[in-house]
């Protein structure tokens, strides 16, 4: 029986998931598919590609996957049915809301860039009143290719050096700083956090913008900027050749609750945060679900 293939967009909350990739005896997103397409007999070995791995904790607006499926099945099921009947098996705080039918050689994982946001509101020494051009003058120090040995965690003899495409501010429908907005081909492991937590120390004066500098200009000695928690980052959108990227790229007007100054408060307002965030998520893929 002949197969083909197709590309799903989906998303998920961090906190409901152990991470991307299967592990035994916990819940993780590659699990959770998996398990939805046995329950519909959809599943055989090897039918399933991820296009972006992330760590526990770790939310995502929209990550690909390919799923090669017998062509009859494809044939005879719209995708809006598909969505329906994948959805019914997904667990809470997972959702798929695009497929479509790609040529069979479709890889996943060959994207163009990825997209990842990072509110910066979550990093403790986040001032409450960031100098803007301060800022930009950090995220243009980490523009570009650099070896990111000391913005990263090193995996085995994975080559640190990576090209970021763009590291701009993040900013609310007033102008107010959110966060950044980071692009690249691809990234190392905790290479977001670790930008965001370079970017928040040098607006917040915990390092110099030299500091920076030097971390990136001089890989061979070692220097831990830090690594900003998992709870304000999100994928945000994958730029691949099979996707139209203007209709899922676009960032909508926000405005969040602000930060409050007193320090006593930051845990409290973090919980808040967090449901925050996830109904920002919840928002975009309700959205989305509807406009298939």
């Amino acid at each position: 029986m002949p197969n083909g293939r197709v590309m799903v967009a989906f998303g998920y909350h961090g906190d409901c998931f152990h991470g991307s990739q299967i592990q035994p005896d916990i819940r993780t997103v590659e699990g959770s598919l998996k398990k939805a397409l046995k329950k519909l007999t959809w599943w055989s070995e090897g039918c399933l590609e991820i296009c972006s791995r992330t760590d526990a904790g770790v939310s995502v607006r929209m990550n690909l996957a390919c799923i090669t499926l017998p062509k009859s099945l494809i044939d005879q099921v719209s995708p809006k049915s598909m969505l329906r009947a994948i959805n019914d098996n997904l667990p809470v705080g997972m959702v798929m809301w695009h497929v479509q039918e790609v040529p069979s050689n479709t890889r996943a994982r060959k994207a163009n860039y990825r997209h990842y946001l990072y509110r910066l509101e979550a990093v403790e020494d986040w001032p409450p009143f960031p100098d803007r051009l301060l800022m930009e003058k950090a995220c243009s120090a980490i523009q570009g290719e650099h070896n990111f040995t000391n913005l990263c965690k090193i995996e085995g003899d994975i080559n640190p050096i990576r090209v970021i495409d763009e590291c701009s501010p993040w900013l609310d429908s007033h102008g107010k700083i959110i966060g950044i907005s980071v692009k690249a081909r691809a990234f190392l492991w905790n290479q977001v956090r670790r930008i965001a937590s370079a970017v928040s120390g040098v607006v917040s004066g915990r390092i110099s913008l030299e500091d920076l500098v030097s971390a990136l200009e001089n890989p061979n000695i070692p220097v831990d900027l830090g690594r900003a928690n998992s709870d304000g980052l999100i994928l945000w959108s994958i730029s691949h050749d099979e996707i139209d990227e203007t209709i899922f790229s676009i960032i909508p007007e926000i405005n969040f609750i602000k930060r409050p100054e007193d320090t006593r408060e930051y845990m409290r307002w973090l919980s808040l945060m967090r449901h925050e965030m996830a109904v920002f998520l919840e928002r975009e893929w309700l959205v989305r679900i509807k406009l298939e």
